[in-house]
């Protein structure tokens, strides 16, 4: 076998693994209130998964509530430090990126997530804002003017246009949604919360143009607010619509106060960092179901 032999049969096989490398951005938005903003302790997690996150940070990036994407990593929150004696928290983001990343190693992944806690699909989220439905649904007077559907895909956009200036490819491969308690608390915004969702799921498609992205719904379970019967209500509606869309997924969770499934802070509301990891590796899971 002569030299010149062997530098062709090199060079062929740096050729095969380069066609094979997805040279796309894999994109995955997120979006929701205080349980996708999350309350997992990022310091709480065992070494092992500190390697692991630190591994794939390279090719993981998070543009988080407007700010411009860096590799995915802890957010700081100064309430969460007063409320939970930690501040350096993260979201089910973090165990998505972990377990999507290491299945796919040749993958990049950008995730753009918008969440707001304390905040209603009926008010804040509604695609179509109106004043006096916000004004009816929020209870703080910074929330009643937010439009966080607008301000998430003005974030996104933006976010596509720097991959588009860098000469990036894209995918936008599917949405993880985190969100409800807030309209369980009301009849009238529980009642309307099927219809809402809908109209959610095909604003967002319209706007990223594919009328069959995934959409992944993480149902409530909180009991919080004096419409007793609206965690009940809330929670059928997103199955329903789950149900109705074989491009909508739902990770399921259990009303049982014990919280063993997904586990939660002694607050019975938030996620803790087992709940959130177990929420993140289930979306992802849910994500690699309707893509298939």
């Amino acid at each position: 076998m002569n030299n010149r032999f062997l530098s062709c049969l090199v060079v062929a096989i740096l050729l095969l693994f380069s066609s094979c490398k997805d040279e796309k951005i894999h994109v995955i938005l997120l979006a929701g209130q205080s349980n996708m903003e999350g309350a997992g302790n990022f310091n709480a997690l065992d070494s092992l998964t500190l390697a692991r996150i630190k591994k794939i940070s390279s090719r993981v990036m998070l543009s988080n509530g407007g700010k411009e994407a860096a590799s995915i990593s802890f957010q700081y929150s100064k309430h969460h430090k007063e409320k939970y004696g930690f501040g350096e928290r993260f979201g089910p983001e973090m165990m998505m990126a972990l377990d999507l990343a290491a299945a796919n190693p040749d993958r990049e992944y950008l995730f753009i997530k918008y969440a707001q806690g304390g905040t209603s699909l009926y008010g804040a989220w509604n695609p179509n804002w109106d004043a006096e439905k916000a004004d009816m649904a929020e209870n703080k007077d910074f929330k009643k003017k937010l439009k966080l559907y607008s301000l998430h895909t003005t974030q996104i956009k933006e976010n596509l246009e720097r991959l588009k200036q860098q000469g990036k490819e894209y995918e936008i491969i599917a949405m993880g949604w985190l969100q409800g308690e807030n309209d369980a608390a009301r009849e009238f915004s529980a009642i309307s919360y099927k219809e809402n969702l809908q109209e959610l799921i095909s604003a967002y498609r319209d706007v990223v143009g594919n009328n069959e992205l995934p959409f992944i719904i993480g149902q409530i379970n909180s009991t919080y607010g004096r419409f007793k019967e609206g965690p009940a209500v809330v929670r059928k509606a997103m199955e329903e619509v789950a149900a109705a869309d074989n491009k909508v997924g739902i990770v399921k969770t259990s009303t049982n106060s014990t919280w063993s499934d997904y586990p939660k802070h002694s607050d019975n509301t938030h996620y803790n960092t087992e709940g959130q990891k177990r929420l993140g590796f289930a979306f992802a899971e849910e994500l690699v179901r309707l893509q298939d």
